[in-house]
């Protein structure tokens, strides 16, 4: 099914037509709205490529796998046909743990971990939308990631029946920072944002 450069606004979308659309057209998938994806910036890249890379290297040999974006995750039921599921997103990055998840599609089902960088034409979406459906599904961990004013955001869903999220910790991103899911893993913030080089002196 073509799709047109701009999306229907009325028109409900279901992972089937997704799966039609050509794989140059970047869109998600929020209760059914198709909204388009704009090609991130250097910096974004950047702060991405790190944390995948320090991921990577810190869950070698374990059960969970890291998957940056582009990168389908469903979030629906794991029987749930495809023409069911109208929910379908493209985290920056998606920690795995449960290999029952995967199929050679994507992810079906609500990841460990997802980290969002932020960007201008994302914000409301990772902060807003995302944050709403990622608690919903059960999504157990969510960092957004602020490279302006390096600083990251973090929700974890609580461990008692409500399927809600705690409250936001907000962080200046310096130093080493632990998972709530794996205190033993630290990430080094200062290899994504490396201390500004001393101005010399006149």
């Amino acid at each position: 099914m073509p799709l047109a450069s701009q999306p229907d606004a009325q028109k409900h979308y279901t992972y089937q037509d997704y799966l039609r659309w050509p794989d140059e057209v970047r869109y998600e998938l929020l209760d059914g709205k198709a909204l388009m994806m704009a090609a991130p910036g250097v910096l974004h890249q950047r702060i991405v490529r790190e944390l995948v890379t320090q991921l990577t290297l810190a869950f070698r040999g374990k059960s969970c796998e890291v998957f940056p974006a582009p990168f389908d995750v469903c979030l629906s039921a794991a029987d749930a046909a495809d023409d069911q599921i109208d929910n379908v997103v493209q985290p920056d990055i998606s920690i795995i743990c449960d290999a029952g998840k995967l199929d050679d599609r994507g992810c079906k089902g609500a990841p460990d971990w997802i980290i969002e960088v932020l960007s201008p034409s994302t914000a409301s979406r990772d902060l807003i939308h995302k944050l709403r459906q990622y608690e919903r599904h059960g999504v157990r961990e969510y960092w957004v990631v602020h490279p302006t004013d390096r600083v990251v955001m973090m929700w974890q869903l609580q461990t008692d029946d409500s399927k809600h999220y705690g409250n936001v910790l907000i962080e200046e991103t310096r130093g080493t920072r632990a998972s709530a899911l794996f205190p033993g893993l630290l990430l080094e913030w200062d290899t994504l944002f490396p201390p500004p080089a001393p101005s010399p002196r006149s």
